[in-house]
């Protein structure tokens, strides 16, 4: 008997005219991923989910047991794929709040006047940071209960309980949703250039034996951010290893299987969050 090889997954393609995907410790030059990391996706669907971290401490939800939306979360399996058009650098000021800082630039902590002008406090520092144009991302998510997924579906169509406006980056890279659906994806072995950046993990996550060896798919090697719990009022992420891959995807049929959304031409390599 042919075994069933698709996967039902949660499609999201979103436009963005602008958007900045910061790469950490990257301060007075911020420079971006060409495509957002697991974390920026996980805080969307947290967003878009009503899920806060109340208690200013740990996780949102400590009781490991539980089938609340946050432990439903942290068995996502997420795919990230996209390109953009150009990218350009802002050139901006950021302001320090610290007392050194004021003091540097205003002499004594009463004083706010620079040349006759009466300014905010705190000193400032020029700050540079890329900005990617026009850019398209395709995302697919899966989770082992379907009821979950139609429940992600339905807050981002009628997100009653998010808690900020819909983006993906800073606050003011809004997005525009092209594509919202639940589809099939078919296991393949035929590669080629997709022409589209994406995150291929170590950890894959495979409903069905796949054929996968990481060390044969070619990247740039990160580790990046997943799930962040707070200690003393600081994230705390876990990681994973992943590789960037620039859209070339060899036909190695006895090394890489992946899915495929062949609608969108568009490559699937499912992260395992080890949630």
């Amino acid at each position: 008997m042919e075994r069933n090889s698709n996967m039902k997954v949660l499609k999201l393609k979103i436009y963005q005219p602008q958007a900045h995907y910061r790469i950490p410790f990257t301060y007075q030059i911020r420079h971006t991923y060409p495509i957002p990391p697991y974390s920026t996706i996980i805080g969307f669907l947290c967003n878009v989910l009503g899920i806060r971290n109340y208690r200013n401490e740990g996780e949102p939800c400590e009781n490991q047991n539980c089938n609340c939306d946050y432990h439903n979360l942290k068995k996502i399996k997420i795919s990230i794929s996209g390109k953009f058009e150009s990218k350009t650098t802002e050139y901006t000021w950021f302001r320090n709040l610290s007392k050194d800082s004021h003091n540097s630039r205003f002499s004594i902590p009463e004083n706010r006047y620079i040349s006759g002008h009466i300014e905010h406090i705190g000193g400032q520092m020029p700050v540079s940071i890329d900005i990617l144009n026009d850019v398209k991302l395709w995302i697919y998510i899966y989770h082992e209960e379907g009821e979950f997924l139609e429940k992600i579906k339905q807050s981002i169509e009628n997100p009653q309980n998010r808690i900020y406006p819909l983006h993906l980056g800073r606050a003011e890279d809004w997005i525009l949703i092209e594509k919202l659906e639940l589809i099939e994806v078919k296991e393949t072995d035929i590669g080629g250039n997709f022409k589209k950046f994406t995150w291929i993990p170590k950890g894959l996550y495979q409903k069905e034996n796949l054929n996968f060896n990481f060390e044969k798919i070619e990247g740039i090697l990160y580790k990046l951010t997943t799930f962040y719990s707070l200690k003393n009022g600081i994230r705390d992420f876990e990681y994973i290893d992943v590789k960037l891959n620039e859209g070339e995807i060899p036909a190695l049929k006895w090394a890489i299987k992946f899915y495929l959304d062949e609608e969108e031409n568009t490559p699937i390599f499912l992260a395992d969050l080890g949630g």
